[in-house]
């Protein structure tokens, strides 16, 4: 993929963005000091849209997606009185996926579309 095709927001099943937080979590494989990432590139889609889980803060989580890439994945967040911890909000899917067992209508998103430097 090149700079010229970066995306949108994109949104990602909930159940797959739990499959990329656990890959991250289980990769040990040595980074190469000259390819290791040190930054990401964020698509404003993708702020804006968990923006608009109008949450007063954001989470990011570390995954690795389909394409071995390391990503961040963005939900909202909101403090849970009782507990005193921030709990999840996810976004609701729009039209980007086709339906699945992972991803039926209407099911819970979290927003990516984030590339990491390098090589981007």
């Amino acid at each position: 993929m090149s700079e010229k095709d970066f995306p949108e927001a994109v949104q990602i099943p909930l159940g797959i963005a739990k499959e990329w937080k656990e890959r991250f979590q289980e990769d040990n494989t040595p980074e190469d000091p000259k390819t290791k990432v040190t930054s990401y590139l964020i698509p404003r889609k993708t702020l804006e849209k968990v923006l608009e889980l109008e949450t007063e803060v954001v989470r990011a989580y570390l995954g690795i997606n389909d394409e071995k890439l390391r990503t961040l994945l963005f939900v909202g967040a909101k403090l849970d009185e009782k507990t005193g911890k921030y709990v999840d909000v996810y976004g609701q899917e729009g039209s980007v996926f086709a339906k699945s067992a992972d991803n039926v209508e209407g099911g819970d998103v979290v927003y990516d579309g984030i590339r990491p430097s390098p090589p981007f």
